[in-house]
């Protein structure tokens, strides 16, 4: 079973919308992904205001950074 993760970015993010289309393929067979958006929140903000795209797993908080791609994306959640 793949790891119920978050996808740090914002609207109008360029890389943001390559990220989803990465991990898209993914949530095609079963992967949950809970967009986040940095900017409702400061905190959020302040942590990944100069990094987003990044993914986040649930369970172990590990963080894959953009660039991503699907394979690197699989290989981050096994």
């Amino acid at each position: 079973m793949l790891p119920e993760c978050q996808l740090f970015g914002t609207l109008g993010c360029h890389l943001c919308e390559f990220a989803e289309a990465q991990i898209m393929p993914l949530v095609e067979h079963g992967l949950m992904v809970e967009l986040v958006d940095i900017a409702d929140s400061q905190a959020l903000f302040d942590a990944y205001g100069l990094s987003i795209p990044v993914l986040r797993r649930v369970d172990t908080g590990a963080e894959l950074g953009w660039p991503f791609d699907t394979e690197q994306v699989v290989a981050f959640l096994i």
